[in-house]
């Protein structure tokens, strides 16, 4: 029984945690005059830096899915691929890395935004 504990505690840190990254950027929106589009590039940014200073991965490791799924972890994992190829190949290697390390999931979402226009057929407003 102590599995099932342990599972609906993390369950309940991913989404407590997700809820919290989402509740930060609605109140960004509401109480600033920040545009989505530029919330979502801090949100970036602050994955980019929180991996750059070596803090990201303690924090995934509490916090797992709910800070790895938003955009902070794609921040993350672009600053990881660049780190990493630039260590391997150089001044280049961080350029191709963090496109190297985050190709899957962005191809990923490229077929998967097909294929829900192929079903859905979205109209422009």
């Amino acid at each position: 029984m102590s599995e099932v504990w342990k599972m609906i505690g993390t369950y309940a840190i991913v989404f407590s945690v997700g809820g919290a990254l989402c509740a930060v950027a609605e109140i960004l929106i509401v109480r600033t005059k920040l545009t989505p589009a530029r919330i979502l590039v801090l949100f970036l940014i602050t994955g980019i830096v929180l991996e750059g200073i070596g803090v990201y991965d303690a924090i995934f490791k509490v916090c797992q899915a709910g800070v790895s799924v938003p955009i902070v972890g794609f921040g993350a994992a672009l600053a990881k691929g660049s780190i990493a190829a630039a260590k391997t190949y150089g001044f280049i290697g961080a350029f191709a890395g963090g496109l190297i390390r985050t190709a899957f999931g962005i191809g990923t979402a490229i077929v998967m935004s097909y294929i829900v226009t192929l079903v859905f057929s979205p109209k422009t407003k």
